[in-house]
């Protein structure tokens, strides 16, 4: 995770948790125009739009007073869906067994992308099968880690 979303989700985390929300993860992207800050929410009983209305007005506000975006940025408060991202070591183990995409910020082993079976976590890289070989990714080189829906 970078400086700036780091900062973000340390900014972000305390308020959202204590409205008894989880924090699944931020992305910012920022953008010449406008930039998009997309927070990821979940709870024990699922998200709904009440949910997501709630934590944008609690999170606009907290953004408003303390303003570590330079410019104009767009807020979007989501539930993960079916294709969950994946932002944090916790999350890689927590889904051990399930299929995930893999996208990173250059090549590792000769390549970007990968989809396969998640193994967890070990010495701070992501472990993961893609047809029948087993990669260990470093966490710092994944830019987009989703879970594959088993629709």
């Amino acid at each position: 995770m970078d400086g700036i979303q780091q900062q973000l989700t340390t900014l972000i985390e305390p308020a959202v948790v204590a409205m008894g929300y989880e924090v699944v993860g931020v992305e910012y992207r920022p953008n010449r125009g406008e930039g998009l800050l997309r927070v990821y929410i979940d709870a024990p009983a699922g998200i709904a739009l009440d949910d997501c209305e709630a934590v944008s007005h609690q999170v606009s506000g907290l953004l408003d007073v303390e303003d570590p975006i330079p410019g104009a940025y767009r807020l979007e408060i989501s539930s993960p869906g079916v294709d969950r991202p994946l932002f944090k070591a916790a999350d890689f183990e927590r889904f051990a067994g399930a299929e995930a995409r893999l996208r990173l910020t250059g090549l590792w082993e000769g390549r970007r992308k990968f989809r396969g079976v998640l193994h967890g976590v070990r010495d701070a890289c992501v472990v993961i099968e893609d047809e029948g070989t087993e990669y260990a990714v470093p966490l710092d080189r994944i830019d987009k880690a989703n879970l594959v829906p088993d629709i």
